[in-house]
């Protein structure tokens, strides 16, 4: 197809020949390339990483039974900002407060977490 584009454009006296294989030669690196930049498509991660996930150190499982037991908007706040990373307008909007309430929720959390689980 792109030959036949450019054709109204070849000079006349022009070899035909190298010309066609020229634009195909061109044609088959763009696609070489195209082809290098696309993922490759997995059916399973697994089934390429046959790796186990590393077990939780202690002190993360410490962490996590710590902020279990936080007041809920506490939690909510803490999980929201540090595993949804989400800003703290958004953290106010989904858990029902004002941004400064909000705030204030995930720094008394914080506050209790590190009483709770000591660096």
């Amino acid at each position: 197809m792109a030959a036949l584009r450019a054709y109204p454009r070849l000079r006349a006296d022009s070899n035909l020949r190298a010309w066609v294989l020229t634009i195909a030669h061109r044609k088959a690196l763009d696609a070489h390339r195209g082809r290098a930049r696309r993922a490759v498509p997995v059916e399973e991660v697994a089934a390429i990483d046959a790796r186990e996930a590393p077990a939780a150190p202690m002190r993360d499982q410490a962490l996590w039974d710590a902020v279990e037991e936080l007041p809920a908007r506490q939690r909510s706040a803490v999980v929201l900002r540090y595993v949804a990373d989400l800003p703290h307008r958004d953290i106010a909007s989904a858990i029902g407060c004002s941004e400064e309430a909000a705030r204030r929720s995930l720094h008394e959390g914080l506050t209790r977490l590190r009483k709770a689980v000591p660096a």
